[in-house]
């Protein structure tokens, strides 16, 4: 994990015992955790195949620029770092918001995807 995503989520009270980076094959591994959803965030993920998860939980890309990949002071990176962790807080708390109970699978997927240009 990146030391300044960790002091990050720490400033904001965010557990980060445990967290580690994860590879795709975890996530299709016979005991992966079932899931309803999954969200690609990396910018250059658009353009890369995603692979077919077991229970075809719902995909869309919130494409974020790597906070990771900034360069400069380190004031500058984790200016970069929360950037990225504002723009996700603000998509996650849209689909938090959204009536999953009231939207069919179709326009669930159109709301999704407006999310992810937000």
């Amino acid at each position: 994990m990146n030391p300044l995503a960790i002091e990050l989520l720490q400033k904001y009270r965010i557990p980060t015992a445990g967290l580690r980076s994860k590879i795709w094959d975890e996530f299709g591994a016979p005991r992966a955790p079932r899931m309803d959803f999954f969200l690609t965030v990396c910018d250059s993920a658009a353009a890369e195949v995603c692979p077919v998860w077991p229970g075809q939980p719902m995909t869309a890309h919130w494409g974020v620029r790597d906070p990771a990949a900034a360069t400069g002071s380190d004031d500058e990176r984790r200016r970069a770092m929360f950037n990225g962790y504002s723009v996700l807080s603000t998509r996650i708390n849209f689909f938090l918001n959204l009536p999953l109970d009231k939207l069919d699978r179709l326009r669930l997927k159109g709301e999704l995807a407006k999310i992810g240009k937000r």
